[in-house]
């Protein structure tokens, strides 16, 4: 029986190609198993290269966690359809969401990690954060 017990964070990886995507959220699944939720979104909604507001929020809800979501996005039009994706969330759950200003595999591999060890959402985007020069 599991009393007062807190799912982790989850991380959702975001690339203009779906193949860097799962492949960084493969590497990601390795490292911690899966005791955090994860989800990937890459491409558009053709399979091209980009990004797509839809799939970012499926990614998301996939990913969900009541403990948050961090989302690491590889370059700007990936941040601006994350953001928009967050939106398309409502409140009070776009509240726990967070956009991570990291590298993006470096930054999902210890997200990922210290997520795995039970911490908050502001503990697991500071820790990646601390990866931006």
């Amino acid at each position: 029986m599991t009393t007062g017990t807190t799912a982790n964070v989850g991380i959702v990886i975001v690339s203009h190609s779906p193949l860097v995507a799962r492949g960084i959220a493969d590497m990601v699944r390795q490292m911690v198993g899966d005791c955090v939720p994860l989800a990937w979104s890459g491409g558009n909604v053709r399979g091209e290269l980009g990004t797509d507001a839809g799939g970012i929020l499926r990614a998301i809800e996939a990913a969900w966690s009541d403990a948050g979501v961090a989302v690491f996005v590889d370059l700007g039009g990936a941040e601006t359809n994350s953001e928009m994706a967050i939106e398309m969330l409502g409140t009070p759950r776009s509240a726990l969401v967070a956009i991570c200003n990291a590298p993006l595999v470096e930054g999902a591999v210890i997200a990922a990690a210290e997520a795995s060890g039970g911490a908050s959402l502001a503990k697991v985007v500071a820790t990646a954060e601390e990866l931006s020069p």
